[in-house]
């Protein structure tokens, strides 16, 4: 169901035919870049965390890592992320398949700096073995992200 919630969602802006589905597994960063022959860092990862008690998602490239410092300076909390088991609950999609597209109504999203050194992302789009290619210009437009922010280590 969160597929084809995303994937209507992404009718929207007539990216439905950016959308590709595998017949193997894309649910992590790795399994991502060989379905789609790109580089892990090409992948946009949706990360879900709890901010005073409020579900965000924020997109960061494939190969980044949230620092801390940087996160609570931005959020004004501690990074707390959304356990596994209520990923779906509180964002509208599972673990392996968050992306910003189609999610619950309440949830926030931001983009971090780190997308910005590649021309085109791959996000999940729902699934565990999907994702969609997009421009970052597009991404932007379609997650309806509050801002633009810098939470990640500097590779």
């Amino acid at each position: 169901m969160s597929f084809v919630k995303a994937q209507e969602y992404l009718k929207q802006y007539n990216l439905e035919d950016r959308i590709k589905e595998f017949s193997v597994s894309s649910a992590t960063v790795a399994l991502a870049a060989e379905a789609l022959k790109c580089s892990e860092d090409e992948i946009a990862k949706s990360l879900s965390f709890l901010s005073f008690h409020e579900p965000i998602l924020i997109v960061v490239s494939g190969a980044s890592k949230i620092d801390n410092k940087k996160y609570k300076e931005e959020f004004k909390c501690k990074a707390k992320m959304i356990p596994a088991g209520d990923v779906e609950k509180l964002i509208g999609h599972g673990v392996g398949g968050v992306c910003p597209f189609g999610i619950n109504d309440n949830v926030k999203v931001y983009l971090d700096v780190s997308l910005k050194k590649h021309q085109i992302v791959y996000p999940a789009c729902g699934s565990s073995n999907s994702a969609v290619k997009l421009k970052i210009n597009e991404l932007e437009k379609v997650s309806n992200n509050i801002k633009w922010v810098d939470v990640c280590k500097t590779l």
